[in-house]
């Protein structure tokens, strides 16, 4: 990619960006403009990866073709408008503020600028993100695919709808706490069973990260996959009847559905 890619925030969703582009040479180091408001982030960020640190958002904002905004969702709105007559026609923005709107973010910058609006989670600091992405009408398919391979630089992407936002919300933004509350959980039942801490968070973490490799690269029904498991009169089918008698599959849809519902009340906002 020949493309300038500018940073207006540099916390630690940037560095995981940033950290993946330059990692997978998607492009030249020196072609990442980022411009934080401290200082030393941006120096940093220079010394560690060779990128150019920006004097001020307004610099960023006009050498960037593709510029990310990734300050917090309450500041987002305000930092945009500040920037928009800096930006080029056919810049495309980016934003990672959560509960922004499309339609927020056109208001702020103008209905005839070039939108994106993505959502990763947490694992992408660890190269194992999930991303959607989301873009306006004004963007190409090229400029969107552009968006996605930026993502899939550090875990996977794909284009998703803005009504169908709230559900990601809640099966991938929100999805890695349940899952370190479901990983914390078995390492207790591991530590009452005589297992010392370190080790039970160990093994429950690995059995989690290779059972979702499992579905992900066999394909099979995760149904499927459990029933693999389940030997006739053995010791895990009765975990999963204790399980389906304390309503553990109605307990997870229920409290996603009150995420979903809480991001697009929040959205509204």
């Amino acid at each position: 990619m020949t493309k300038k890619i500018g940073f207006i925030g540099c916390g630690n969703m940037s560095k995981a960006i940033i950290g993946g582009l330059v990692a997978a040479g998607q492009v030249k180091a020196e072609d990442i403009w980022v411009y934080d408001r401290k200082p030393e982030t941006n120096q940093a960020m220079h010394e560690q990866y060779g990128i150019t640190p920006g004097s001020s958002a307004e610099e960023v904002a006009k050498q960037a073709d593709i510029l990310f905004g990734a300050v917090k969702p309450n500041v987002i709105l305000s930092v945009l408008k500040e920037i928009s007559g800096c930006l080029n026609k056919d810049t495309v923005v980016v934003s990672i503020a959560a509960g922004v709107t499309l339609d927020s973010l056109a208001q702020a910058l103008g209905h005839d600028r070039k939108l994106v609006r993505v959502m990763p989670n947490t694992p992408a600091l660890v190269n194992e993100g999930m991303t959607s992405v989301t873009p306006n009408v004004l963007v190409t398919k090229e400029e969107a695919d552009e968006i996605v391979a930026i993502f899939n630089g550090f875990g996977k992407a794909a284009l998703v709808p803005e009504y169908q936002i709230h559900a990601v919300v809640g099966v991938s933004g929100s999805a890695p706490a349940y899952v370190f509350m479901f990983i914390e959980a078995m390492a207790d039942a591991a530590v009452l069973g005589g297992m010392p801490r370190a080790q039970a968070y160990q093994f429950a973490a690995q059995a989690v990260k290779g059972s979702a490799q499992m579905v992900l690269e066999t394909g099979k029904h995760p149904g499927e996959l459990k029933d693999m498991v389940c030997s006739p009169g053995g010791t895990t089918i009765e975990a999963v009847k204790v399980l389906e008698e304390k309503g553990f599959r109605a307990a997870v849809m229920e409290a996603m559905q009150q995420c979903m519902n809480k991001s697009e009340r929040m959205s509204k906002d």
